[in-house]
């Protein structure tokens, strides 16, 4: 059966546009069209779509609050199509952290050489979605919750040392299980945190704000030439590998794609396999894809702890599936409890 397709937009131009593009997809029909956020409250609860693309600046009720709606609902699954502005990206990282799978940047033209690159990646996005779980709306967890896991056999008394490095990696889904692990995590973690989401440039300075504003731990973007320090958050720029130097210092790559992604995070990780840290914890969440395999490998070779996240609360099993498939994960762990993991893993300062 072809994915069912509701597109909201409040231009009747983009809508047809989108409604045409992907109307010459074999396996995607678009079942309705909506012009804002209320219309698409409405046509979604009698239409059923697979997948909804939610435009994100709409009059009435715009793509935010029509997404907390739709999610309060049932968990449809959303893909949001968003402006390449500061207040486009600050609104399509919350729609992400509330449950959105993914998104895309509308182009300045509905047709041309850009518009056929976003269109295509809109049609992958939705085959995508429509595979994807949709977790419940998150609900912010108070920071100390990771005294309530018990210590991971073993880990006790191995963290806290100068160059301690926990990497996250995550893809499709991975703003919003971002948004429960690092506010999570305690602010005297014995380890400076790097975050690789795979995000393109303009939006990833809206995703390290939006983490800082959630949690306990200072969270910035990475910024070429700038030291790690414990119990701190950086996330990886958008548009940019990210490298860690011997000295622990950040060193932002603007070389090709890895896999096809950028950030991507075997970058991070078999540059930290050259920087030879004192104890690495490579955690692989949510995603599509194999990024992080290779890295973690190299790094498991080396020492390293590598966490998977469990296949129960991904939205997409592809990342944390290759590295269990592989053999390298240690611990597989629902998303719930890795904060609480994380920490026993490499422990607290004063």
């Amino acid at each position: 059966m072809p994915i069912r397709v509701l597109v909201v937009d409040d231009s009747v131009f983009m809508r047809r546009v989108i409604a045409d593009v992907l109307g010459q997809e074999p396996d995607i029909e678009v079942v309705g069209l909506a012009a804002d956020g209320l219309e698409a409250v409405e046509l979604a609860r009698r239409l059923s779509p697979d997948v909804i693309t939610l435009d994100v600046e709409m009059p009435r009720l715009n793509g935010l609050e029509a997404l907390r709606r739709l999610l309060e609902e049932r968990p449809y699954r959303v893909v949001m199509v968003s402006s390449l502005t500061r207040e486009g990206a600050e609104v399509t990282v919350e729609a992400l952290a509330l449950g959105a799978v993914d998104f895309v940047t509308k182009p300045s033209r509905g047709w041309g050489q850009e518009a056929a690159a976003v269109w295509g990646e809109l049609g992958r996005k939705i085959r995508i979605a429509a595979q994807s779980r949709v977790r419940p709306v998150h609900r912010q967890v108070p920071p100390a919750g990771h005294e309530q896991v018990p210590p991971i056999p073993g880990a006790e008394g191995r963290g806290g040392a100068t160059g301690c490095y926990v990497v996250l990696g995550a893809s499709t889904g991975g703003p919003q299980a971002l948004m429960e692990v690092v506010p999570g995590l305690p602010r005297t973690l014995a380890a400076a945190v790097l975050v690789v989401q795979h995000m393109p440039a303009g939006f990833t300075q809206a995703l390290a704000a939006r983490l800082a504003r959630a949690g306990a731990l200072p969270v910035r973007e990475a910024g070429d030439g700038q030291v790690l320090q414990h119990g701190e958050v950086v996330v990886a720029a958008g548009g940019r590998h990210l490298r860690v130097t011997r000295g622990g210092r950040i060193g932002l790559d603007d070389g090709p794609a890895c896999l096809g992604v950028k950030p991507a995070l075997d970058v991070t990780l078999l540059s930290l396999a050259q920087a030879a840290p004192r104890r690495v914890v490579v955690v692989v969440m949510t995603g599509i894809g194999t990024d992080g395999t290779r890295g973690a490998r190299v790094l498991k070779e080396q020492g390293a702890v590598i966490v998977a996240q469990d296949e129960a609360t991904s939205a997409v099993w592809g990342m944390p599936r290759s590295i269990v498939s592989q053999g390298l994960a240690d611990y597989v762990i629902p998303l719930p409890d890795m904060a609480a993991v994380i920490t026993s893993l490499v422990g607290e300062g004063a």
